[in-house]
């Protein structure tokens, strides 16, 4: 098999679907010639998850000054010119 599935083989063949996962890795679904899904192993997944929540994440992330400093000065004069 290529690594692609039409959606239909995919249902009617799905025990081979996930074998070619785990021997060839990624496997793409299409519906009417469109690429709509990809099965992958659940290790890879995990992977690309990162494994741990978002919380977590940006707990770990390094400290970083994000202070925005600007001048206390207006940035233009504004004319509110008397109606003409």
């Amino acid at each position: 098999m290529s690594g692609h599935w039409q959606l239909q083989e995919a249902k009617q063949r799905f025990s081979e679907l996930i074998r070619s996962v785990e021997t060839d890795g990624p496997q793409f679904v299409t519906r009417h010639g469109e690429e709509v899904a990809v099965v992958i192993d659940v290790a890879e997944y995990r992977r690309l998850r990162g494994g741990g929540d978002f919380k977590a994440f940006l707990q770990a992330a390094p400290d970083v000054d994000l202070e925005v400093r600007r001048p206390s000065a207006p940035a233009r004069a504004i004319d509110f010119g008397e109606g003409e």
